[in-house]
């Protein structure tokens, strides 16, 4: 079976470090605050201008007031610290990120990422994903593998317009964990279940594909 969005979070979760400075973008990856690793500090940043984000609040705690960028109510952990946007952008666009995790539409061999326009629908911009591709090293997109029609997001070439261009080298699917290496998407793990062929078959860009491909383990 495909991942649910709460075991997409869950595999994200396990590339966190201890001491880290992580950007969870909208969608998926503000689940990843709920599967922070036990025995690990990481600080959880929201564009929005917070700095050590904890997890989604209990309706006991819900603070109408605390929220991420994606305008859901969160909680501070201990040592939070609250900001304006400003400086908020200011520890993006300064290289202050260790991990920056965000959805994405459309992601190419070349590890450019589309993430903010579709097609026919009108919206407001692209938020602050442009300066989070550009700001971060360590970057990990989360999306289906697919659309709702079947046609692949993992292309040879982004058809839509871009967010930023050769600044991605990981991603991870309801289908699969790749790592994108001189212009291919190299399969690292499979979701369970989900056998090679479909991941192949399912992937537009150019894929290799290890002799050992593991199961993720959840």
């Amino acid at each position: 079976m495909s991942l649910s969005r709460e075991q997409i979070a869950m595999r994200v979760a396990r590339e966190l470090k201890d001491g880290y400075y992580v950007n969870l973008g909208i969608g998926i990856p503000t689940l990843v605050a709920n599967y922070v690793p036990q025995g690990i500090e990481v600080m959880l940043q929201s564009e929005n201008g917070l700095l050590g984000m904890g997890p989604f609040p209990t309706e006991a705690q819900v603070d109408a007031d605390m929220i991420n960028a994606g305008k859901q109510t969160v909680t501070a952990a201990p040592g939070a610290s609250i900001f304006s946007s400003a400086e908020s952008f200011a520890m993006i666009r300064g290289g202050h990120v260790d991990l920056t995790v965000l959805g994405a539409f459309e992601v190419d061999v070349q590890g450019s990422i589309a993430s903010w326009m579709i097609p026919g629908k009108l919206v407001k911009g692209m938020g602050g994903a442009m300066d989070l591709v550009a700001g971060a090293d360590n970057i990990i997109v989360t999306m289906t593998h697919a659309d709702k029609h079947g046609n692949s997001k993992l292309l040879p070439e982004c058809t839509l317009p871009l967010t930023g261009k050769s600044c991605i080298n990981k991603v991870l699917t309801d289908l699969a964990w790749l790592e994108i290496e001189n212009g291919a998407f190299v399969l690292r793990e499979r979701a369970p279940g989900i056998g090679v062929d479909e991941i192949v078959s399912k992937t537009a860009g150019k894929i290799i594909v290890p002799d050992q491909v593991p199961e993720m383990q959840f």
